[in-house]
Protein backbone atom coordinates (compact mmCIF):
# COMPACT_ATOMS: atom_id res chain seq x y z
CA UNK A 1 0.00 0.00 0.00
CA UNK A 2 1.35 3.30 -0.68
CA UNK A 3 0.77 6.30 1.39
CA UNK A 4 0.01 10.05 -0.48
CA UNK A 5 -0.16 13.15 1.56
CA UNK A 6 0.41 15.38 -0.81
CA UNK A 7 -2.31 15.81 -4.00
CA UNK A 8 0.96 15.77 -6.17
CA UNK A 9 1.98 12.32 -4.69
CA UNK A 10 -1.93 11.01 -4.90
CA UNK A 11 -1.87 12.11 -8.79
CA UNK A 12 1.72 10.37 -9.43
CA UNK A 13 -0.15 7.53 -8.38
CA UNK A 14 -3.23 7.41 -9.66
CA UNK A 15 -2.84 8.99 -13.14
CA UNK A 16 -0.77 5.96 -13.80
CA UNK A 17 -3.26 2.95 -13.41
CA UNK A 18 -5.93 5.62 -15.26
CA UNK A 19 -3.36 5.58 -18.20
CA UNK A 20 -3.31 2.03 -18.27
CA UNK A 21 -7.43 2.18 -18.27
CA UNK A 22 -7.79 0.15 -15.08
CA UNK A 23 -11.02 1.76 -12.87
CA UNK A 24 -10.54 3.53 -9.94
CA UNK A 25 -12.44 3.23 -6.46
CA UNK A 26 -12.72 5.59 -4.14
CA UNK A 27 -13.98 5.37 -0.59
CA UNK A 28 -13.67 8.85 1.56
CA UNK A 29 -13.26 8.58 5.12
CA UNK A 30 -12.71 10.53 8.16
CA UNK A 31 -10.14 8.15 9.92
CA UNK A 32 -11.01 5.96 12.92
CA UNK A 33 -11.73 3.33 10.75
CA UNK A 34 -14.00 0.40 11.74
CA UNK A 35 -15.32 -2.95 9.69
CA UNK A 36 -17.90 -0.31 8.40
CA UNK A 37 -15.47 1.04 6.30
CA UNK A 38 -13.74 -2.11 5.66
CA UNK A 39 -17.08 -3.53 4.32
CA UNK A 40 -16.64 -0.47 1.61
CA UNK A 41 -13.19 -1.09 0.85
CA UNK A 42 -13.88 -4.75 0.22
CA UNK A 43 -17.08 -3.65 -2.15
CA UNK A 44 -14.55 -1.21 -3.99
CA UNK A 45 -11.94 -3.88 -4.28
CA UNK A 46 -14.06 -6.10 -5.81
CA UNK A 47 -15.43 -3.61 -8.29
CA UNK A 48 -12.49 -1.90 -9.48
CA UNK A 49 -8.45 -2.63 -10.05
CA UNK A 50 -7.28 0.22 -7.95
CA UNK A 51 -8.68 1.17 -4.75
CA UNK A 52 -8.39 4.79 -3.24
CA UNK A 53 -9.05 5.55 0.97
CA UNK A 54 -9.42 8.87 1.68
CA UNK A 55 -8.66 9.37 5.72
CA UNK A 56 -9.43 13.37 6.20
CA UNK A 57 -10.82 14.59 9.63
CA UNK A 58 -12.40 17.19 7.45
CA UNK A 59 -12.79 20.75 9.24
CA UNK A 60 -15.31 22.54 7.22
CA UNK A 61 -18.19 20.21 8.03
CA UNK A 62 -17.92 21.01 11.73
CA UNK A 63 -20.32 23.00 12.95
CA UNK A 64 -19.01 22.56 16.56
CA UNK A 65 -15.58 23.24 17.49
CA UNK A 66 -15.79 20.24 19.99
CA UNK A 67 -16.93 18.34 18.37
CA UNK A 68 -14.26 18.22 15.78
CA UNK A 69 -11.53 18.53 18.64
CA UNK A 70 -12.81 15.39 20.18
CA UNK A 71 -13.73 13.07 16.79
CA UNK A 72 -11.08 10.19 16.98
CA UNK A 73 -7.75 10.23 15.18
CA UNK A 74 -6.09 6.92 15.15
CA UNK A 75 -3.34 6.96 11.79
CA UNK A 76 -1.49 4.00 12.61
CA UNK A 77 -4.45 1.50 12.85
CA UNK A 78 -6.20 2.86 9.96
CA UNK A 79 -2.97 2.13 8.08
CA UNK A 80 -3.05 -1.47 9.01
CA UNK A 81 -6.65 -1.94 8.54
CA UNK A 82 -6.31 -0.47 5.32
CA UNK A 83 -3.26 -2.74 4.32
CA UNK A 84 -4.57 -5.77 5.45
CA UNK A 85 -7.80 -5.27 3.68
CA UNK A 86 -5.96 -4.71 0.01
CA UNK A 87 -6.10 -1.15 0.11
CA UNK A 88 -3.51 0.15 -3.35
CA UNK A 89 -3.69 4.09 -2.19
CA UNK A 90 -4.01 5.57 1.14
CA UNK A 91 -4.34 9.53 0.84
CA UNK A 92 -3.82 10.76 4.45
CA UNK A 93 -3.41 14.84 3.87
CA UNK A 94 -2.75 17.69 6.42
CA UNK A 95 -5.21 20.75 6.46
CA UNK A 96 -3.22 22.88 5.03
CA UNK A 97 -2.53 20.44 1.78
CA UNK A 98 -6.41 20.57 0.78
CA UNK A 99 -7.19 24.15 1.78
CA UNK A 100 -4.63 26.34 1.20
CA UNK A 101 -7.02 28.97 1.30
CA UNK A 102 -10.57 29.17 2.96
CA UNK A 103 -12.96 26.92 0.77
CA UNK A 104 -15.90 29.62 0.07
CA UNK A 105 -18.05 27.91 -2.20
CA UNK A 106 -21.63 27.84 -1.35
CA UNK A 107 -23.53 25.19 -3.01
CA UNK A 108 -27.03 25.01 -4.00
CA UNK A 109 -27.82 21.41 -2.47
CA UNK A 110 -32.10 22.09 -2.14
CA UNK A 111 -34.35 20.56 -0.06
CA UNK A 112 -32.46 17.42 0.67
CA UNK A 113 -29.96 19.32 2.73
CA UNK A 114 -32.21 21.12 4.29
CA UNK A 115 -34.19 18.98 6.89
CA UNK A 116 -32.97 16.87 10.00
CA UNK A 117 -29.49 16.96 9.74
CA UNK A 118 -29.45 20.06 7.17
CA UNK A 119 -31.68 22.00 10.33
CA UNK A 120 -29.68 20.41 13.22
CA UNK A 121 -25.80 21.14 11.96
CA UNK A 122 -26.02 24.63 10.04
CA UNK A 123 -22.99 24.26 7.14
CA UNK A 124 -22.29 21.04 7.51
CA UNK A 125 -23.73 19.57 4.76
CA UNK A 126 -22.16 22.78 2.31
CA UNK A 127 -18.82 21.19 4.19
CA UNK A 128 -19.54 17.83 3.08
CA UNK A 129 -19.79 19.19 -0.43
CA UNK A 130 -16.92 21.14 -0.13
CA UNK A 131 -14.61 18.19 0.52
CA UNK A 132 -15.91 15.61 -1.31
CA UNK A 133 -16.05 17.29 -4.32
CA UNK A 134 -12.23 18.13 -3.89
CA UNK A 135 -11.77 14.35 -3.37
CA UNK A 136 -13.43 13.72 -6.50
CA UNK A 137 -11.66 16.28 -8.69
CA UNK A 138 -7.89 15.20 -7.36
CA UNK A 139 -8.79 11.35 -7.45
CA UNK A 140 -10.97 11.08 -10.70
CA UNK A 141 -12.48 7.72 -9.51
CA UNK A 142 -15.10 5.98 -11.63
CA UNK A 143 -16.87 4.46 -8.26
CA UNK A 144 -17.08 5.66 -4.99
CA UNK A 145 -18.68 4.47 -1.67
CA UNK A 146 -20.82 5.74 1.20
CA UNK A 147 -22.55 3.93 3.95
CA UNK A 148 -25.72 3.60 4.16
CA UNK A 149 -25.85 4.77 7.99
CA UNK A 150 -25.49 8.38 6.72
CA UNK A 151 -28.20 8.01 4.39
CA UNK A 152 -28.92 11.95 4.36
CA UNK A 153 -25.83 12.51 3.17
CA UNK A 154 -25.49 10.08 0.44
CA UNK A 155 -28.76 12.26 -1.27
CA UNK A 156 -26.63 15.37 -0.63
CA UNK A 157 -23.49 13.77 -2.66
CA UNK A 158 -25.57 12.89 -5.42
CA UNK A 159 -27.08 16.50 -5.68
CA UNK A 160 -23.51 18.14 -5.50
CA UNK A 161 -22.35 15.08 -8.41
CA UNK A 162 -24.94 16.19 -10.27
CA UNK A 163 -24.38 20.02 -9.87
CA UNK A 164 -20.89 19.85 -10.48
CA UNK A 165 -21.23 16.98 -13.15
CA UNK A 166 -18.89 14.95 -11.86
CA UNK A 167 -19.04 11.21 -14.64
CA UNK A 168 -18.97 8.55 -11.88
CA UNK A 169 -21.32 6.55 -9.81
CA UNK A 170 -22.01 6.61 -6.64
CA UNK A 171 -22.12 3.22 -4.47
CA UNK A 172 -24.12 3.34 -1.20
CA UNK A 173 -23.38 0.03 0.58
CA UNK A 174 -25.63 -1.64 3.73
CA UNK A 175 -25.27 -0.38 7.30
CA UNK A 176 -22.62 -2.63 9.12
CA UNK A 177 -24.08 -3.53 12.78
CA UNK A 178 -22.26 -5.05 15.72
CA UNK A 179 -24.19 -8.23 17.62
CA UNK A 180 -26.33 -6.19 19.39
CA UNK A 181 -27.57 -4.29 16.60
CA UNK A 182 -25.35 -0.61 17.04
CA UNK A 183 -24.73 0.83 14.02
CA UNK A 184 -20.83 0.79 13.77
CA UNK A 185 -19.62 4.49 14.04
CA UNK A 186 -16.28 6.07 14.66
CA UNK A 187 -18.01 7.76 17.09
CA UNK A 188 -18.85 4.97 19.67
CA UNK A 189 -15.06 5.02 20.93
CA UNK A 190 -16.35 7.44 23.24
CA UNK A 191 -19.05 5.84 24.70
CA UNK A 192 -18.63 4.43 28.25
CA UNK A 193 -18.86 1.39 28.98
CA UNK A 194 -22.66 1.99 30.34
CA UNK A 195 -23.77 4.28 27.73
CA UNK A 196 -22.39 1.35 25.02
CA UNK A 197 -24.41 -1.32 26.86
CA UNK A 198 -27.57 1.53 26.22
CA UNK A 199 -27.03 2.55 22.75
CA UNK A 200 -28.29 -0.64 21.23
CA UNK A 201 -31.64 0.21 22.50
CA UNK A 202 -31.57 2.69 19.54
CA UNK A 203 -31.89 -0.15 16.69
CA UNK A 204 -34.13 -2.17 19.14
CA UNK A 205 -37.12 0.17 19.37
CA UNK A 206 -36.87 0.95 15.73
CA UNK A 207 -36.83 -2.28 14.66
CA UNK A 208 -39.98 -2.72 17.39
CA UNK A 209 -41.37 -0.16 15.34
CA UNK A 210 -41.92 -1.92 12.20
CA UNK A 211 -44.60 -4.30 13.24
CA UNK A 212 -45.91 -1.14 14.97
CA UNK A 213 -45.94 0.52 12.32
CA UNK A 214 -48.51 -2.29 10.74
CA UNK A 215 -51.49 -1.16 12.46
CA UNK A 216 -50.50 2.63 13.59
CA UNK A 217 -50.44 5.94 11.23
CA UNK A 218 -46.90 7.21 10.37
CA UNK A 219 -47.38 9.92 13.33
CA UNK A 220 -47.88 7.03 16.14
CA UNK A 221 -45.02 5.03 15.04
CA UNK A 222 -43.05 8.37 15.47
CA UNK A 223 -43.82 9.22 18.20
CA UNK A 224 -43.33 5.59 19.88
CA UNK A 225 -40.03 5.69 18.66
CA UNK A 226 -39.47 8.52 20.45
CA UNK A 227 -41.00 7.83 23.65
CA UNK A 228 -39.44 4.95 24.18
CA UNK A 229 -36.40 6.22 23.70
CA UNK A 230 -37.13 9.35 25.54
CA UNK A 231 -37.98 7.09 28.55
CA UNK A 232 -34.36 5.19 29.07
CA UNK A 233 -32.21 6.72 30.90
CA UNK A 234 -28.90 8.63 29.17
CA UNK A 235 -30.97 8.79 25.58
CA UNK A 236 -32.35 11.84 24.23
CA UNK A 237 -33.54 12.18 21.03
CA UNK A 238 -32.75 14.81 19.32
CA UNK A 239 -34.93 13.97 15.89
CA UNK A 240 -36.93 11.41 14.29
CA UNK A 241 -38.78 11.80 11.10
CA UNK A 242 -40.14 9.50 8.75
CA UNK A 243 -39.21 10.19 5.03
CA UNK A 244 -39.00 10.20 1.19
CA UNK A 245 -36.01 8.15 0.67
CA UNK A 246 -35.06 10.10 -2.72
CA UNK A 247 -36.12 13.58 -1.53
CA UNK A 248 -35.54 13.19 2.15
CA UNK A 249 -38.66 15.29 3.27
CA UNK A 250 -40.78 14.33 6.22
CA UNK A 251 -43.69 12.36 5.55
CA UNK A 252 -47.43 13.21 7.50
CA UNK A 253 -49.24 9.48 5.93
CA UNK A 254 -47.60 6.73 4.75
CA UNK A 255 -48.65 6.56 1.63
CA UNK A 256 -46.84 9.71 0.74
CA UNK A 257 -43.64 7.67 0.19
CA UNK A 258 -43.36 8.08 -4.23
CA UNK A 259 -39.79 7.10 -4.44
CA UNK A 260 -39.58 3.99 -2.48
CA UNK A 261 -39.73 2.70 0.59
CA UNK A 262 -40.01 5.12 3.32
CA UNK A 263 -37.01 5.43 5.70
CA UNK A 264 -37.04 6.37 9.38
CA UNK A 265 -33.90 8.26 10.24
CA UNK A 266 -32.84 9.30 13.88
CA UNK A 267 -30.09 11.54 15.84
CA UNK A 268 -29.80 10.15 19.59
CA UNK A 269 -27.56 11.79 22.41
CA UNK A 270 -26.24 8.88 24.41
CA UNK A 271 -24.71 10.74 27.12
CA UNK A 272 -22.67 13.53 25.08
CA UNK A 273 -22.44 11.31 22.12
CA UNK A 274 -24.71 11.98 18.98
CA UNK A 275 -25.34 9.06 17.16
CA UNK A 276 -27.48 8.18 13.95
CA UNK A 277 -29.12 5.55 12.39
CA UNK A 278 -31.80 4.94 10.20
CA UNK A 279 -34.38 1.91 9.14
CA UNK A 280 -36.58 1.19 6.16
CA UNK A 281 -40.16 0.93 6.47
CA UNK A 282 -41.24 -1.91 3.82
CA UNK A 283 -44.40 -2.63 2.55
CA UNK A 284 -46.64 -0.30 4.67
CA UNK A 285 -49.77 1.75 3.50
Amino acid sequence: MEIARTIQQLHHLVDGARKEGKTIGLVPTMGALHAGHISLVDRARKENDLVVVSVFVNPTQFNNADDLKTYPRTEEADCAKLKAAGVDVAFIPSVEEIYPEPDNRVFDLGEVAQVMEGAMRPGHFNGVAQIVSKLFAMVGPDRAYFGEKDFQQIAVIRKMVELEGFNLKIVDCPIEREDDGLALSSRNVRLTPEQRAIAPSIHRVMKESLEYAKTHNLEQTKQMVVDALNAIDQLEVEYYEIVDPLTMQPLANWADAKNGDSVGCITVYCGPVRLIDNIRYTNIH
